[in-house]
């Protein structure tokens, strides 16, 4: 409905994705991260200088003679990376595109544009919203029936992890933390928001509810995200209990809640239905095909002669922006590199926790498809308010709650502690 408010307004500070400028720095592995960075400063400063700047692959953001400051909270030299010769500093996970954790070097130097901000407010407490970007093309396209105006993944996917912000097709758009500062503080939400919801509904609302709530609810209108917002308590209690569970699927159990609501609760699919490895998956890399096969009489994920089951044909056919989220998550793990770069550094044979992260992935994307008949049941209802059912912009802004002031929209100033600038110096903030 065009008189239900933005995204961009409910949570108005947003940030632009990370830009990292080399795929080197990335991995599904820690130890792999770490054994480029020990190639890269293997080499002799002075003598070696321009076959380290070849590995490092400059960009017009970074090359290998630029000092910069360390990332909050992830201390590292803050030198030029042409003099480098310490330790590879301890990687991190992250997300890199929806449902694909993998590992990343926080080391700024290596980065084209680290979103410092975000790194910032990254702790235990935090979650991001991170804007999908759009397909081309007309709306839809879920194999499955997931995409369209009623597909939360195709809008919105939430992360505990720092979100890279990557986009499976069309432009990427922008990453929404939850929390203003550190520790769980100042939510990211329009001034007076949850105090409005809180009156209105009758009922506490908190800022976790607030994304709950976009997570089931969030649609597109035009070109812009847009959150309805009911009038009735017992409706968003429903919207809120769904969008939690989303979360958690989304967020692998970090966040949210489950089936039991147990804090850290994992993704579990019951007893004959859960996936195993039928079949061992080859220990070689090489012996392994560029893309995975599915056998839907089997209900079987085939990689070469590794199988793996049951596995949904739901979970199968899964897509984000029109890309397969299991195929493209297998192809990043077998593509080849090119021979000598830092990209080819890595194991020669298919680590087990890889397919422990494959089952669990598997499990999650079931898990999402079941939620869709609430998805929609919920879409129907939301769709079927009258307005005077709905708390629109026109009241947000007669209650002040809208326009957003400017400086909501503005990271806020973090200075529990200095941070460290170019060649050991403070930084200034």
């Amino acid at each position: 409905m065009g008189d239900d408010p933005l995204l961009a307004d409910l949570l108005p500070w947003s940030v632009a994705p990370l830009r990292t400028g080399r795929s080197w720095v990335l991995a599904p592995e820690p130890a792999t991260l770490t054994a480029r960075w020990d190639r890269l400063t293997r080499l002799t400063p002075v003598t070696e200088r321009a076959e380290r700047e070849r590995l490092f692959r400059p960009s017009r953001a970074r090359n290998i003679r630029l000092a910069l400051p360390h990332l909050p909270g992830h201390p590292a030299t803050t030198g030029p990376l042409a003099e480098e010769t310490g330790p590879c500093p301890e990687p991190v996970r992250l997300l890199h595109g929806p449902f694909d954790r993998q590992w990343l070097i926080p080391d700024q130097r290596l980065l084209d544009a680290a979103r410092p901000e975000l790194w910032r407010v990254a702790d235990g407490h935090q979650l991001f919203a991170v804007e999908t970007g759009a397909v081309p093309g007309p709306a839809g396209g879920g194999r499955s029936g997931h995409g369209g105006e009623g597909c939360v993944e195709d809008l919105l996917h939430f992360s505990a992890l720092l979100p890279e912000g990557r986009s499976p097709a069309g432009r990427p758009g922008r990453i929404r933390p939850l929390f203003r500062r550190p520790g769980g503080a100042e939510p990211n939400l329009a001034p007076g928001l949850t105090a409005l919801l809180t009156e209105r509904l009758a009922t506490p609302v908190t800022a976790e509810d607030v994304l709950a709530w976009t997570a089931s609810a969030v649609r597109r209108h035009g070109g812009d995200r847009t959150v309805p917002l009911p009038r009735s308590a017992a409706l968003w209690r429903e919207g809120v209990a769904l969008g939690r569970r989303v979360l958690w699927l989304h967020s692998f159990g970090a966040r949210g809640a489950g089936g039991t609501g147990a804090p850290g609760e994992r993704p579990r699919l019951p007893g004959g239905r859960r996936p195993y490895v039928r079949a061992a998956l080859p220990e070689n890399l090489g012996a392994l095909p560029p893309e995975p096969l599915y056998d839907a009489a089997e209900r079987a994920l085939l990689l070469g002669e590794g199988r793996i089951a049951p596995v949904e044909p739901a979970a199968w056919e899964f897509e984000v922006s029109g890309v397969p989220v299991l195929a493209e998550w297998y192809a990043r793990r077998v593509a080849p590199a090119d021979p000598g770069t830092l990209a080819a550094i890595g194991p020669a044979r298919w680590p087990r926790d890889r397919t422990s992260e494959l089952l669990e992935l598997i499990t999650v994307l079931t898990l999402l498809d079941e939620l869709r008949p609430e998805r929609r049941r919920l879409a129907q209802r939301l769709a079927g308010l009258r307005p005077e059912e709905r708390l629109t912009t026109a009241e947000l802004r007669g209650a002040g709650v809208l326009p957003v002031p400017a400086a909501a929209r503005r990271p806020a100033s973090v200075l529990d502690h200095p941070e460290e600038g170019p060649g050991g110096q403070f930084a200034l903030l």
